[in-house]
């Protein structure tokens, strides 16, 4: 491949230097045939000239190691080649783009198109990383955010409407990407949509005929139809039930077996957790995932910004479900996760995001431990108070944490949407939008999560008091409280419900699922104007200690050998006496005396 590649280059270097631009744009206006016949060229003709010698001009501009990069690239799409795909989409392509198109975009799909001889299904997925380039390094307005869209439905509407499966082969983390880009313009699109006032006249006429453009509808069709046309939740059900290669090809059909569509509809799961919990509905984004189990062996784990995603979602359903020990076991695994990886993650060209979802990881879980004290991995712990030491002491003060509670969910939570747009369509409906506008997505479960924060915002001063003693009288207690016995017993119960949640245990299938389980290192009850406290005090857990340090003891020992050995020390030159000779050594003193600490001792 590479071989043919060299041959190529020189190949195309010898065709662009004989290119003419003048010869192909031609010299119409030297000759008075041409003035004849300009009456006889309608308007539609001559846009048609302007627009190719626009596009000539544009595709003369493009630097040759970018023509012959575009060209191998579809070579290697072409010839379903993985490996000279990734590189070209892993590496190339952001060499490229930090060179040559930091701050402006790639050449449009129409310039680039002779150089891969007009092929459509190349151009889809070049548009693709184009507007990808474009959302992330620039600001897109609303021509890139229809074209976009219009993009993605010609991409899914060749995946899913051909006739049989693509022959068609990209790597795992293009087919994530893409998966995950179209979710994020997406929301982009729902975020900027609802912004009514920052409207131009022409944005609001053309949302108001586009109503359907980036609707939720048309979102959430395409992710259940990957997921339907591979059958990848019969696959994974089959995989769990250990069946037979044989048999899960016969479950799943010719396109299950396929492993663009398997992956799809895999990565369509993950989109489902995420598009669900943007709009709200976190119980339906876990029951998504029924099928996925959450362990080191399963297919996202192999695409790191997926599995990051993944347990991101996840943790953060579970914080909104209540289901706060679920939430910390999820974050502490992918952070673990991170904190082993951070030396290869430096490598990947998501690096960058990976660290920012991380740190909303800690942020979360910050939020998790404040609302259910445990014991958690020392690593995570140390790392949580070096960020957000001063928010996690406020929000162990009751009520008047509210704040850094507030603070961190706004940082740390998901940019929500609102599953319907605003009224473009009736001027005057759409004017009683902007004089009241709904609550927005974010600020809505803002309030619904202080709501539970404000239940619970006695706990902590309850809690200092009740671990002190061993047996409290309930009036005493109230004393302590200011408060009334009625009002104490009110803030004691709250204090049971807080300290009671439904978690996975025993390895339960679904995400879903669970038991009921005291989170509370503290438990108390009342009998007879008395509080009885029991205290349990859970061990350390020194499998983790060893580890780290067994790993760090590794770590240092591949520096060691892989160190330069030191150079040896010359040696010294021997003194030269007076007549030339060398001098001779000292004899050894085998007698006399030894002199230490000033004071003379015989040998």
């Amino acid at each position: 491949m590479a071989q043919q590649r060299k041959v190529w280059e020189a190949d195309l270097d010898e065709e662009f230097q004989d290119v003419d631009l003048n010869l192909a744009i031609g010299t119409y206006g030297q000759s008075d045939v041409y003035d004849d016949a300009q009456s006889r060229i309608d308007e539609s003709t001559l846009l048609a000239m302007q627009q190719q010698m626009v596009q000539q001009a544009a595709f003369a501009q493009i630097p040759d190691v970018v023509k012959r990069f575009i060209a191998h690239f579809h070579q290697a799409v072409l010839d379903n080649n993985l490996a000279e795909i990734t590189v070209a989409y892993e590496s190339g392509w952001n060499r490229l783009t930090e060179k040559y198109y930091a701050k402006t975009e790639w050449p449009e799909a129409e310039v680039i198109a002779p150089l891969v001889n007009d092929d459509q299904i190349f151009l889809i997925l070049y548009r693709e990383l184009y507007y990808r380039h474009v959302y992330s390094r620039l600001n897109p307005d609303i021509d890139d955010r229809f074209h976009s869209y219009e993009n993605s439905c010609e991409l899914f509407n060749y995946l899913l409407n051909s006739d049989g499966p693509v022959p068609l082969e990209l790597p795992e983390q293009w087919l994530w990407d893409i998966i995950d880009e179209f979710i994020y313009q997406f929301q982009s699109f729902c975020v900027w949509r609802s912004k009514v006032k920052s409207k131009t006249e022409e944005e609001l006429s053309l949302l108001a005929e586009g109503s359907q453009v980036w609707s939720s509808y048309s979102v959430l069709n395409v992710l259940y139809s990957l997921i339907q046309k591979s059958k990848i939740n019969e696959h994974l059900v089959a995989l769990q039930e250990g069946k037979s290669p044989e048999e899960i090809a016969e479950i799943v059909g010719e396109y299950g077996t396929r492993p663009l569509y398997k992956l799809l509809g895999y990565f369509s799961i993950i989109g489902l957790l995420r598009v669900h919990s943007l709009l709200g509905d976190f119980t339906l984004a876990l029951k998504v995932m029924e099928n996925v189990e959450l362990n080191q062996k399963s297919p996202f784990t192999r695409v790191t910004a997926c599995h990051v995603t993944t347990y991101y979602y996840v943790g953060f359903c579970y914080i909104m479900l209540r289901r706060y020990p679920d939430a910390i076991r999820s974050f502490v695994s992918i952070l673990n996760f991170i904190l082993r990886m951070r030396q290869y993650h430096t490598r990947s060209y998501q690096y960058d995001q990976i660290n920012k979802t991380a740190d909303r990881m800690y942020a979360l879980f910050a939020i998790c431990n404040a609302l259910s004290p445990t014991r958690v991995d020392d690593n995570i712990q140390n790392i949580v108070k070096e960020r957000y030491g001063e928010q996690f002491a406020k929000m162990s003060r009751g009520e008047e944490g509210i704040p850094a509670f507030e603070e961190l969910f706004l940082y740390a939570c998901p940019k929500f949407i609102a599953a319907n747009p605003p009224p473009y369509d009736d001027p005057e409906l759409l004017r009683a939008y902007v004089e009241e506008p709904p609550v927005e997505p974010a600020q809505r479960h803002l309030q619904l999560f202080l709501s539970e924060v404000r239940a619970q915002a006695v706990v902590p001063t309850l809690r200092s008091f009740l671990k002190l003693y061993t047996s409290l009288d309930a009036a005493k207690l109230a004393n302590f409280l200011d408060a009334d016995e009625e009002d104490m017993v009110q803030q004691l119960m709250v204090m049971k419900q807080a300290s009671r949640s439904v978690s996975r245990v025993d390895n339960e299938k679904g995400l879903l699922d669970g038991q009921m389980i005291s989170t509370s290192d503290l438990d108390f009850v009342i009998n007879d104007n008395m509080v009885h406290i029991a205290e349990s005090t859970v061990g350390r857990r020194y499998a983790g200690w060893f580890i780290r340090n067994t790993e760090h003891a590794q770590r240092v020992l591949d520096a060691l050998r892989n160190a330069p050995l030191p150079v040896p020390p010359k040696p010294a030159a021997q003194p030269v006496e007076a007549n030339g000779k060398d001098a001779q050594p000292a004899p050894a003193r085998t007698g006399g005396q030894k002199v230490a600490w000033g004071s003379v001792k015989a040998a």
